[in-house]
């Protein structure tokens, strides 16, 4: 921290404010502002830039590293639909090599700023235990990383990506839990970061709606053509379901209340209109959660005014259905045969369970796992032969089917005990923000059901930052004020 080589900025006259500023929502708004503003505008070039220059300000002046979070929560969000690298390979922007040398300089620059002021914080003589989700992420990484063995598909490459699944799943957890002072984080930081995101996924979700071909009122279009930079319908979709039950922390906790309460609907709305199936079922379930919870830990008026609201609401869902009927069974039907029925999920299930079968203990890896809706009836690498030089890896669209699948027993059960202990985590000592954060993760894990959230990395980082908040909770101070308390 530049302050330790600097002893004079301890006495400049800005530096509580400034450190106040970087603990704050309007912060967090900043960095949401800029990630919808990239990936709308495609100003991907101008906004990362901005971030680093934000995150070493962070790093030298500011007592801790609270103030990555934002940044580590939107980064992999800002890319453009224009720009998107599977429909635009060639013309996208990061197809063009001064685009792949910027990228690669700024994530450079950042790892190397962010590991140096890391070392420094963990050097700090305080005291900070063991994380408790340590022994299940350990055995989780070594199913991942034994994916495949004593197979004939066991190689490098899938030991590679297996351990950069784990580390989306885990390395927030303990980054931010080692390099954060907890005791100084208000109660309300982690809903308040996913309300605001929420703000700007919905933006970028009516953003879809500008792509060339997307589906319109008339029934015209098509929903191949919603998509962003860093995923389709069903990555946002998920994305914007794991923000439905973020205002609820609001809507128990503040005045007016109510507002928050239609927020969260607002935000099932942006569900709705990414018209992923999956996302729906999910952003519906945590919904109800949400409703629950307002219902039960708010208090007085507040309560009363938020019953009234939900009660508004549903009758007027009631009286759309009646009076709109043949339209919305219309839409309804459309959705649901977007992608012919099941979009070969239950072959791709068959596939997976016939490989556990062949290969039960360790799996087949994360490449030969049958992972791509057109693999119908045969083993190929990586999925199918269209994707043999693909990173990315085909996958079996369920949780449960994927992992006996690429790590067998091993990976299964390494799983469950991971997420036992994430399940104690947010029913130990629970509060109203572990309450919500945990219904915010539940959002992916319940969309994982019938798709691939929980493999994919950009969910992986916010449902790991997530778990910390959790797990730190009770060493936060009062949700008394918006703006951090910085230390004189």
């Amino acid at each position: 921290m530049l302050v330790n080589v600097i002893p004079q900025l301890q006495k400049w006259r800005y530096l509580p404010s400034v450190r106040a500023f970087f603990s704050s929502g309007w912060y967090i708004a900043c960095i949401v502002l800029l990630m919808a503003c990239s990936e709308l505008f495609s100003l991907e070039l101008y906004v990362i830039p901005a971030y680093l220059v934000l995150g070493t300000v962070c790093v030298l002046l500011c007592e801790d590293l609270l103030g990555i979070v934002p940044m580590a929560a939107c980064g992999y969000m800002l890319f453009a639909a224009e720009n998107n690298p599977g429909k635009f390979p060639i013309t996208g922007l990061f197809a063009q090599k001064y685009a792949q040398d910027a990228l690669f300089l700024y994530i450079g620059l950042a790892v190397v700023i962010l590991l140096a002021r890391f070392l420094t914080k963990i050097c700090e003589r305080k005291k900070r235990g063991v994380p408790k989700l340590t022994a299940g992420y350990v055995l989780l990484s070594i199913s991942y990383l034994l994916g495949g063995a004593f197979t004939t598909y066991y190689d490098a490459r899938t030991v590679f990506f297996g351990f950069v699944e784990i580390a989306s799943l885990s390395f927030f957890y303990f980054f931010f839990y080692f390099s954060v002072d907890w005791e100084k984080v208000p109660e309300h930081y982690a809903p308040l970061l996913v309300t605001i995101l929420g703000v700007g996924l919905f933006a970028q979700v009516l953003g879809m709606y500008t792509n060339p071909g997307a589906p319109t009122l008339d029934g015209g279009g098509s929903r191949d053509s919603l998509y962003t930079g860093w995923g389709i319908w069903n990555c946002i979709g998920t994305m914007m379901a794991f923000c439905v039950p973020a205002p609820v922390y609001f809507a128990v906790k503040r005045k007016n209340g109510w507002l928050y309460t239609l927020l969260s609907t607002v935000y099932l709305l942006g569900v709705i209109l990414t018209q992923s199936r999956g996302s729906m079922l999910a952003g519906a379930g945590v919904y109800v959660c949400g409703v629950l919870v307002t219902l039960v830990k708010s208090r007085g008026k507040e309560r009363l005014w938020n019953f009234l609201v939900y009660a508004v609401l549903l009758l007027g869902g009631i009286v759309i259905l009646i009076r709109y009927r043949d339209a919305v069974m219309s839409v309804v039907n459309t959705v649901i045969n977007w992608g012919g029925g099941d979009s070969g999920r239950f072959n791709l299930y068959e596939q997976a369970w016939g490989v556990f079968q062949e290969h039960p203990f360790f799996g087949v890896g994360w490449y030969d796992v049958p992972g791509i809706q057109f693999a119908q009836g045969g083993m190929y690498p990586n999925g199918h032969p269209i994707l043999e030089n693909y990173f990315i890896p085909g996958f079996v669209h369920d949780t449960f089917f994927q992992l006996l699948a690429m790590g067998g027993v091993l990976a299964f059960f390494a799983y469950l005990i991971h997420r036992t202990d994430t399940v104690l985590l947010f029913f130990r000592r629970p509060t109203t923000a572990k309450t919500v954060s945990g219904i915010c993760i539940l959002a992916i894990l319940l969309a994982s059901i019938v798709d691939n959230h929980v493999f994919n990395l950009g969910p992986g980082l916010l449902y790991s930052i997530l778990l910390v908040f959790a797990e730190k909770a009770d060493e936060r101070v009062p949700d008394s004020k918006f703006l951090r308390v910085a230390r004189p």
